[in-house]
């Protein structure tokens, strides 16, 4: 079974007991969901599904789960890049958590809590021209990211810039008025 697709029971009208859903079914009903940390490889099989189901029919609307703690930065922007370029709309859709660059791709589709941080490395044993490099790019990163988000909240560069230097978590109302998510669902 592809990793971020829960099972998930269903019962049928008229049926006594609840089976299985195949996980296809939700694909089919263009159900997406990213419920682990970000990482190379949940990155990839989001974006195989979401190109293939644009493919498959690029009238019907894709909604993304999220539930994530964050993760690695390359892998997210992935994600997020798949999400602009397909013609589907990709609703996003926080349940749980939406830390780092799950508040990232969060924001980037048509909750609970966010929290924005800027980016970091996990490369601390670099030798010091492979360190260098490694800021540099990483400055770069953040830039993007930083960019990114003022774009989607309206925000000035310089207020992202600000609150991205430490973390920064947020009810989901609190997240609706910074300009992170458009809509808090109430019961």
């Amino acid at each position: 079974m592809p990793i971020g697709v829960p099972k998930v029971p269903f019962r049928s009208p008229g049926e006594r007991d609840a089976s299985w859903v195949d996980v296809n079914r939700l694909y089919r009903e263009r159900l997406l969901f990213l419920g682990q940390g970000v990482d190379s490889e949940i990155s990839n099989q989001l974006i195989g599904l979401m190109i293939y189901l644009s493919i498959e029919d690029d009238n019907k609307d894709l909604y993304l789960f999220i539930n994530s703690p964050g993760g690695w930065v390359i892998p997210g922007v992935a994600i997020y890049d798949t999400m602009q370029f397909v013609r589907p709309d990709v609703h996003t859709i926080c349940m749980g958590l939406a830390a780092s660059m799950g508040s990232f791709i969060l924001v980037g589709g048509e909750i609970i809590r966010v929290m924005i941080h800027q980016p970091a490395s996990s490369f601390y044993e670099a030798q010091a021209g492979e360190f260098i490099l490694e800021a540099e790019e990483l400055l770069k990163m953040r830039e993007t990211v930083t960019r990114v988000y003022g774009q989607r909240t309206g925000k000035s560069i310089w207020v992202v810039s600000e609150d991205m230097e430490r973390d920064v978590f947020m009810a989901a109302t609190e997240a609706q008025a910074y300009g992170i998510v458009d809509l808090v669902a109430v019961e």
